[in-house]
């Protein structure tokens, strides 16, 4: 059976998690191919929220085995709380749950050498503060890196740590006066208590996944973050430390690109970003402003740090351009129900970049920010949608609204969003 791949195609907190549940069904494994405990997913079913920033949302589905891959940087204290805050709402990961043993580990000086960096006046990202990049850095540098793996092996992971230690005592500081040091043998002991909680799940996922699709198993590919923000691609450098486009997919998990047949991209009825970076149709209007009454129905604050997010028109340029990078066949409009209520929306056609008008996406953060939208206005619709389970329930303003969309980015429609639970979903 074909492989899917789920991608967000703004700047993340699209609703991809929702997506990924409702599919979860149809799939024996989902995959977490990047990122790490910075990316959040809320599920709600039957009313109960299930919020996961590290575990794939596939731990939700009993019949679903859940894989991170060796592309995502892995907390070990948020992988345990996780796993607990499952357990006490009845579900049990045993043999459903599996993590790389090539996946690299965030220790806390990670976190600190971020924290110190992101407490200057200049030169800020504006990251969740979880250490995610921190590791990166150490993994592309090889020399500091350690891998999940290593945790099992107790003394091999102090002899590392002994010799990673010192090195980032000094250059935190080097950074800072008041940077936190570290002590080698105490987070040995530390890591080794959380190996000993890992251990169960720990293997080697390529070896694994490679096995499942010999016994044509079917796979569903879970991004983080949003294609936006990716490393290479994404708006830089206000973007994430992997990728988080569907080309990730091959590095982060071993399993090869044409094994992927289907890419579905996840879209926001609006857009938000959290963090600093361009954002060519944010609403920034104060607190008594449309943006406000869009974060406040929306509950656009993040699920891994709690910050408002910055919210603003869908931009159906940077959707077109991401839907372009990713291969997308078809697209999901998520949270249309809290456009409900609006008597006109805006939706970014074009940009003007230095007063000529241009269609394309300028993915560098320094000619993003310089650029103004063009907007298109189409009437808004006051009804409450939440109820709607089929496009014929939705006023024809909403449906107008869907089609305009589909017909900027060049895509069909697949499944309509118009409330959180799994059931307020319309299938197109």
């Amino acid at each position: 059976m074909p492989g899917t791949c789920v991608v967000g195609l703004q700047w993340g907190d699209e609703a991809k998690g929702k997506i990924v549940d409702l599919l979860g069904d149809g799939f024996d494994l989902v995959v977490r191919y990047n990122g790490g405990a910075n990316a959040g997913h809320t599920v709600v079913v039957n009313g109960k929220s299930f919020k996961l920033s590290l575990l794939p949302t596939g731990v939700i589905r009993p019949n679903v085995t859940s894989v991170i891959g060796n592309g995502v940087v892995v907390y070990p204290p948020r992988f345990i709380e996780e796993m607990e805050s499952l357990a006490k709402g009845g579900i049990d990961l045993a043999g459903k749950l599996f993590v790389s043993d090539h996946a690299h580990v965030i220790f806390p000086y990670h976190m600190e050498e971020e924290r110190v960096l992101e407490s200057g006046t200049e030169g800020k990202i504006g990251t969740t503060g979880r250490g995610i990049g921190p590791c990166y850095q150490d993994k592309v540098g090889r020399r500091f890196a350690i891998r999940v793996g290593e945790l099992l092996r107790p003394e091999h992971l102090r002899e590392r740590l002994k010799f990673i230690v010192p090195h980032k005592n000094k250059v935190l500081a080097a950074l800072s006066s008041s940077a936190k040091a570290f002590d080698a043998d105490q987070l040995a002991a530390e890591y080794g208590a959380y190996a000993d909680r890992l251990r169960p799940f720990v293997r080697d996922t390529a070896l694994y996944l490679h096995d499942a699709l010999k016994a044509n198993k079917r796979f569903i590919f879970e991004a983080a973050q949003g294609s936006l923000l990716d490393v290479d691609h994404g708006t830089f450098p206000f973007v994430t430390s992997s990728s988080s486009l569907p080309s990730g997919i091959w590095g982060g998990t071993g399993v090869p690109a044409k094994f992927v047949h289907r890419i579905i991209g996840v879209v926001k009825a609006y857009t938000s970003r959290v963090g600093q970076g361009p954002f060519p149709t944010e609403l920034d209007d104060g607190p008594d402003g449309l943006g406000e009454r869009i974060r406040k129905i929306g509950r656009e604050y993040g699920t891994v740090t709690g910050r408002p997010r910055r919210v603003g028109w869908l931009d159906a340029v940077a959707v077109r351009h991401t839907a372009a990078l990713s291969g997308a066949d078809e697209i999901t409009i998520m949270l249309l129900d809290v456009l409900s209520g609006l008597p006109e929306l805006k939706i970014c056609t074009g940009y003007e970049l230095d007063g000529e008008r241009i269609g394309y996406f300028p993915s560098d953060a320094y000619l993003l920010e310089r650029v103004k939208p063009v907007y298109e206005t189409v009437p808004g619709w006051s009804e409450d949608i939440t109820k709607a389970r089929a496009l014929s329930d939705l006023p024809a303003a909403a449906r107008r609204y869907i089609d305009r969309v589909a017909e900027l980015v060049g895509l069909k429609v697949s499944v309509v969003s118009v409330g959180p639970d799994r059931e307020q979903t319309i299938m197109v």
